[in-house]
């Protein structure tokens, strides 16, 4: 199960804040510092600010006391510190968990609220088993094609994911989780029948979640001003307000993380757009039932198409049907 805390990637960054907060107060600069306490080199103290290193604590008390820190101040950082060192430990929590899916899996841990939006693809929190070995598949013979075949066994990573999606029932402690889902990653193109419909399934029942909100995308609803978000992204939230909210931009075979005001603000006006365009949670989960029954076992065993579907009466916004290669 998933821990309530913040994964060691986020405690490096929150301590590393902290330092330069101290630093600052304390109206000394780097070179000030390293000369003080004689490092040898002025990187240490960089990448210890900049959460790009494994902390030592008694590093770390030597900052502290330089910088003057209080005692409650001075036991609540070098708990952190603990914290931020001890990856194995903090990994112990997962059954199973690989280098691609762990630095997710460091955002959602310690989440208050998650928000996410994906253009292409039911976003990995949200995915059946079946609808994550295509999309972990397919990208891992991309990468063969590619000439870079290494990494995780795609069964591994599909496990790895499924230890990730515990988050979301995680008692008492589940973050507030809120999706939009665009109609084109329930399409054909996605995957055959059966996998979508053990998909549109499974997406029923978290839609049902108390913590979990969800939200249909139909295909020809305008967003805002003729809006066309460009890329999948996640806005992450976290319990303490001192821990930085965090963007993670998804690029297909790269990611981008960033904490940085104005970036942000810009993603979550650009989501809420997006919520605003979308279906409303009762609609998205009428829709989805209604697609489910549209999905008959006769069809999916011939892997036919999907027949026609209507978004309910009260809110059509286009033509309602799932999205088909063309």
């Amino acid at each position: 199960m998933p821990p309530a805390v913040p994964g060691p990637i986020l405690r490096r960054r929150r301590l590393g804040t902290e330092l330069r907060r101290l630093r600052e107060r304390a109206g000394l600069t780097g070179d000030q510092v390293i000369e003080r306490i004689g490092w040898a080199s002025a990187s240490k103290l960089s990448r210890l600010e900049n959460g790009r290193s494994r902390p030592d604590p008694d590093d770390v008390g030597v900052l502290l006391a330089l910088y003057e820190a209080d005692d409650e101040l001075r036991e609540e950082l070098l708990g952190i510190t603990l914290e931020a060192g001890d990856m194995r430990g903090w990994l112990r929590n997962f059954p199973v968990m690989t280098q691609q899916q762990r630095g997710f899996a460091e955002l959602e841990a310690g989440c208050a609220e998650i928000s996410e939006y994906n253009p292409v693809l039911v976003p990995g929190l949200l995915q059946t088993p079946g609808y994550a070995r295509h999309r972990i598949s397919s990208a891992s013979r991309v990468a063969e094609q590619a000439g870079d075949a290494e990494g995780e066994d795609p069964e591994t990573e599909v496990r790895a994911r499924q230890a990730r999606q515990s988050l979301l029932t995680r008692s008492p402690d589940a973050p507030r989780y809120t999706a939009v889902l665009e109609e084109a990653a329930l399409g054909r193109r996605a995957g055959p029948p059966a996998v979508l419909h053990e998909q549109i399934v499974h997406l029923c029942e978290l839609a049902m979640l108390p913590n979990v909100t969800l939200h249909l995308l139909l295909r020809d609803t305008r967003i805002g001003d003729w809006y066309l978000p460009p890329t999948a992204f996640s806005v992450y939230r976290f319990a303490d307000p001192l821990d930085p909210e965090t963007l993670a931009i998804e690029g297909g075979f790269t990611d981008v993380m960033s904490t940085e005001a104005n970036t942000l603000n810009r993603y979550k006006v650009v989501f809420e757009w997006l919520r605003s365009a979308a279906l409303s949670a009762s609609d998205t989960l009428s829709w989805l039932i209604e697609a489910t029954g549209r999905l008959t076992e006769s069809a999916v065993e011939s892997t036919a198409a999907f027949g026609p579907a209507s978004a309910p009466a009260q809110r059509r916004r286009g033509s309602g049907r799932l999205t088909t290669d063309r």
